[in-house]
């Protein structure tokens, strides 16, 4: 009897298994195989300014990734590795620059990613809309797109924000680390109070544009003002859970669930003094009082952030933004572009579905692109290009 039992269990195991391919794969081959479904979007990628620092004519020789670069995180066979299928690329200019030189630089760094979707364009292709990084990743390219981090780059011109729209820029982080004449940015003592009279009109123009609105880097204030006007999705392109980890760059449970009703979506970031409180304390010591072994964040921490804004904001609004060949550390187990399947595998073993994952890979910020889009298309019914000026909208 108990026999017959044993076997009619093992055989229904069996059944089950057989009927359901999923289970009888383990959490990698199962997060690999996730990753060929749907495109997997990462928030904010670094490689651009690292190009530069590698060589200041900007020339792909000194970086060709078409094969491994073991100075960077990113290369060619580790995006395949890695499984993305869309990337935003940053054309980051620091904060220290400001008015012309911003916009030049800018410039320089967005003429980067044209350059790169022609150097190799069996890789990559130009993406400016959700509809493009679909069509790329059906065409087994990655869909890239550019964004613009830090409101420094336009100068205080929206005018000069429609330029760079009209370049292929896709999203604005409305600062930097430094304040701005018309937003507060979180590594700043508050000046303006979040955003200004201006800061709101470029919100809204954005809208108009549809260009997204991204709130990494601004301060708790900038982030509720930003929410307040934005009449389409936010996005977070490289940040964290402030109740994870409490630094000014992470985000307040209270403006995750603003963030949720605003349908927008926090991409997680690998920094690692935004993911380990450990870190964060450790780095903010003066040199002379550090331990000689400095901690380390790890990708289970990482896991422990989305399992947070799962739970705050819901998984819809979850996404991914690793900021690779934009930090000094790494977490461990999230070295390169290659590691996403193994942040993928994790989260299959803390009981993720199929369709959960599918959201945070991509999902979810194409439909916010999508729905940044929509917007756009009935503001531009009523909306003209705005013509305000700094000067005139924040005059005292």
């Amino acid at each position: 009897m108990f026999r017959y039992l044993s076997l009619l269990a093992l055989v229904t195991v069996t059944v089950i298994i057989v009927g359901n391919p999923a289970l009888a794969q383990d959490p990698l081959t199962r997060a690999r195989a996730l990753h060929q479904q749907v495109p997997l979007i990462d928030g904010h990628n670094d490689y651009p300014w690292a190009l530069r620092g590698l060589d200041p004519g900007r020339d792909f020789s000194k970086a060709e990734i078409s094969k491994p670069v073991p100075s960077l995180m990113t290369d060619i066979p580790r995006l395949r590795l890695g499984g993305l299928g869309g990337q935003f690329w940053s054309v980051y200019t620091p904060s220290t620059m400001t008015g012309q030189e911003a916009v030049r630089v800018t410039l320089e760094q967005i003429d980067i990613v044209h350059r790169m979707t022609k150097r190799w364009p069996e890789t990559f292709e130009m993406a400016y809309t959700a509809a493009d990084v679909e069509r790329s990743f059906k065409a087994g390219r990655i869909g890239s797109l550019i964004g613009m981090e830090g409101g420094h780059s336009i100068d205080d011109s929206l005018p000069t924000l429609r330029m760079f729209f009209a370049l292929g820029a896709r999203y604005l982080t409305l600062t930097h680390n430094g304040n701005l004449r018309w937003a507060d940015a979180a590594a700043d003592k508050p000046a303006v109070g979040g955003l200004s009279k201006f800061g709101e009109e470029v919100v809204r123009e954005m809208n108009r544009m549809g260009m997204l609105v991204d709130l990494s880097h601004v301060s708790s204030d900038t982030m509720a003002d930003a929410l307040r006007v934005s009449e389409a999705p936010v996005i977070f392109s490289h940040s964290s859970a402030r109740a994870i980890c409490n630094v000014p760059r992470n985000v307040p449970d209270n403006v995750l669930q603003l963030t949720a009703r605003n349908g927008g979506v926090v991409m997680v970031t690998f920094v690692p003094g935004f993911i380990s409180q450990a870190v964060a304390d450790y780095d903010a010591k003066p040199a002379a009082e550090r331990g000689p072994t400095p901690p380390k964040a790890t990708l289970a921490q990482v896991a422990d952030h989305i399992d947070h804004i799962r739970k705050v904001a819901g998984i819809d609004h979850l996404g991914l933004g690793g900021d690779f060949d934009g930090i000094t550390q790494v977490v461990v187990g999230l070295e390169d572009v290659s590691k996403y399947p193994d942040l993928t595998a994790e989260l299959i073993k803390r009981g993720y579905t199929d369709e959960d994952l599918k959201k945070i890979l991509g999902l979810n910020v194409l439909r916010v692109m999508k729905q940044a889009e929509a917007v756009a298309a009935r503001l531009q019914k009523t909306r003209q290009p705005s013509t305000a000026t700094i000067e005139q909208l924040d005059a005292k």
